[in-house]
C-alpha cells in the first residue's frame, strides 16, 4: 500500500464506499450498513480521542513559540484580521447564494415533528461556556472551546514566566510530538475510514431523504465551491501574489482528509505540515494553524449558517430584512469559535437562529443530512485555515517562495522508511512521517 499515493488510497476508499453503500441500500443489507457505520464511527472516534491533548499542547507550544517570532503581536493581529476578512466574504457568498436560489421556497416538509437539537447555542451560553468551572472537566467532556481558553491562558503565562517555565514547555512539546505521532497512525487509516463514512452515508441517506433538501444541499456545496475555486484563488493572487495552483497542490492532502474525516482538529497535523511545506515559517505556522483549526470556519460558521437561516426562514414563512442579514454576518465573523473545530455545525446554526429569533426546531430539519453537508464544509474550513497563514507570511515577506513553488511534488502523508519530523525549510522537502 505504501507504493500507492495516499490520495489515490483515499479515492479508492471513496469509490469502494459508494459502491458498498449503494449495494447495502439497494438490497436492504442491514448488516453491511451497520458494518460501514462501525468502521466510519471508529475512525472518527480515534480522531476525537486525540483532540483534547492535541489542542492544549499545540496551542501552549504555539503561544510560547511566538517569543522567537519577530513582530509576533503584529502577526497575531494580522492573522485575526484575515480570519475576519475571509469569514465576511464567505458569509457574503452564503447570503448572496441564499437570496439567489431561495433554498426553502417551495419545500414541503413535516415541521410538526421538528424539534430543537439537544445541543444548542446562545450568546449567553457561548460567553459563559468559554471559562470552565473545572479544568479537568473540560478535558473529560472534550469541550474544545474551554480547552482553547485554558491553553491560551497557560501559554501566555508560560511566555511571561520565561526560562523558569521551560521544563513545563518542554513537557508540552514532548506530549505534542507523541500525540501527533499516534495521530499519524490514525490518519493512515483514513482510506478505510473513508470507505465506512461514505458507505454509511450512501446507505443511510438515500435520494428519498435528500430529495426534499436537494436544493439546499446543492446550494451549500456550490457556495463552498465558489469560496474554494473563486474567492481563495483571487485572494492568493491579489493579496499574496501567489499561484493558486501551487497552493492547492500543497494543501490538497489536508483538504482531502478534512472532507472524509469531517474534523478540522483531527486534520490539524496534516494542515500544519502542508502550511510549512508551502513555505510558511514553522514558528508562525505552529501558532496560526492550531488557532485556525479551532476558530477559522468559513464552511461551518459562514456559508452554512447563512444558507440555513434563509432556508429555515422560508420554510417557516418568516421574512428576513437587511438587519437580519447584517446579524448573520456579525454572528459568522464573531461567533465562529463556537464550532470549536469538531464535526458538525449545529451549535453555530442554533446560535444564528436564536440571534435572528427563528425557530430552533428548524435546525432539526437539517440534522438528517448534516454528515453529507459537513464533508464539504470541513474541507472549506481547512482550506481557509491553510490560506490565511500563507497570505500573511507572503505579505510579511517571510514566505519561502521556493518551497511554495515546490509544494505538492511529493506525497505529504506517505513517508520514506525511517523518516522523522523536521522543521520545514526550502531544502527540506522530505516526506512526512506516518
Amino acid at each position: 500500500m505504501r507504493r500507492i499515493p495516499f490520495s489515490v488510497q483515499i479515492l479508492l476508499g471513496l469509490v469502494l464506499g459508494v459502491a458498498l453503500g449503494f449495494l447495502a441500500r439497494a438490497n436492504d443489507l442491514s448488516w453491511l450498513t451497520s458494518t460501514l457505520d462501525t468502521v466510519g464511527g471508529l475512525f472518527v472516534q480515534l480522531l476525537k480521542l486525540a483532540v483534547p491533548p492535541l489542542v492544549f499542547t499545540a496551542i501552549v507550544v504555539s503561544v510560547v513559540s511566538l517569543r522567537g517570532v519577530a513582530n509576533a503581536a503584529r502577526l497575531a493581529l494580522k492573522t485575526l484580521l484575515w480570519f475576519g476578512i475571509t469569514a465576511l466574504i464567505a458569509v457574503g457568498v452564503g447570503i448572496g447564494l441564499g437570496l439567489l436560489t431561495n433554498p426553502g421556497r417551495g419545500v414541503t416538509l413535516d415541521i410538526t415533528g421538528a424539534a430543537a437539537p439537544k445541543k444548542t447555542g446562545s450568546w449567553t451560553d457561548f460567553l459563559t461556556g468559554i471559562v470552565p468551572t473545572n479544568p479537568v472537566g473540560a478535558f473529560v467532556e472534550g469541550n474544545v472551546l474551554q480547552i482553547v481558553f485554558l491553553a491560551l491562558v497557560v501559554g501566555a503565562a508560560a511566555l511571561l514566566v520565561g526560562e523558569k517555565a521551560e521544563p513545563f514547555v518542554a513537557l508540552n512539546r514532548s506530549v505534542l510530538e507523541i500525540v501527533q505521532k499516534a495521530l499519524w497512525w490514525v490518519i493512515r487509516l483514513a482510506p478505510i475510514g473513508t470507505l465506512g463514512l461514505i458507505g454509511n452515508a450512501i446507505a443511510s441517506y438515500g435520494w428519498d431523504l435528500l430529495a426534499p433538501l436537494a436544493k439546499f444541499t446543492t446550494a451549500v456545496y456550490v457556495g463552498c465551491a465558489i469560496v474554494l475555486v473563486v474567492v481563495y484563488p483571487l485572494l492568493l493572487v491579489g493579496a499574496g501574489r501567489l499561484n493558486p495552483l501551487r497552493f492547492y497542490a500543497g494543501a490538497w492532502p489536508a483538504i482531502e482528509l478534512a472532507f472524509v474525516s469531517r474534523s478540522s482538529v483531527g486534520t490539524m497535523p496534516v494542515t500544519q505540515r502542508a502550511v510549512e511545506r508551502l513555505g510558511v515559517p514553522r514558528e508562525y505556522a505552529s501558532f496560526a494553524v492550531p488557532f485556525g483549526a479551532t476558530t477559522k470556519m468559513d464552511g461551518c460558521a459562514a456559508i452554512y449558517p447563512a444558507l440555513a437561516a434563509i432556508f429555515v426562514a422560508q420554510v417557516f414563512g418568516v421574512h428576513l430584512g437587511v438587519t437580519d442579514y447584517l446579524l448573520i454576518a456579525f454572528v459568522s465573523v464573531v461567533g465562529s469559535a463556537a464550532t470549536a473545530g469538531l464535526t458538525g455545525a449545529i451549535v453555530m446554526l442554533t446560535l444564528t437562529l436564536s440571534t435572528l429569533g427563528l425557530p430552533l426546531a428548524g435546525a432539526g430539519l437539517l440534522l438528517a443530512i448534516d454528515p453529507i453537508l459537513d464533508m464539504m464544509r470541513t474541507a472549506t474550513n481547512v482550506a481557509g485555515q491553510a490560506l490565511v497563514p500563507t497570505i500573511v507570511a507572503a505579505r510579511e515577506g517571510t514566505l519561502d517562495r521556493a518551497a511554495y513553488d515546490a509544494a505538492g511534488r511529493r506525497d505529504l502523508v506517505d513517508p520514506e522508511p525511517g523518516a522523522e519530523p523536521a522543521p520545514a525549510r526550502k531544502d527540506d522537502l522530505a516526506p512526512v512521517p506516518a
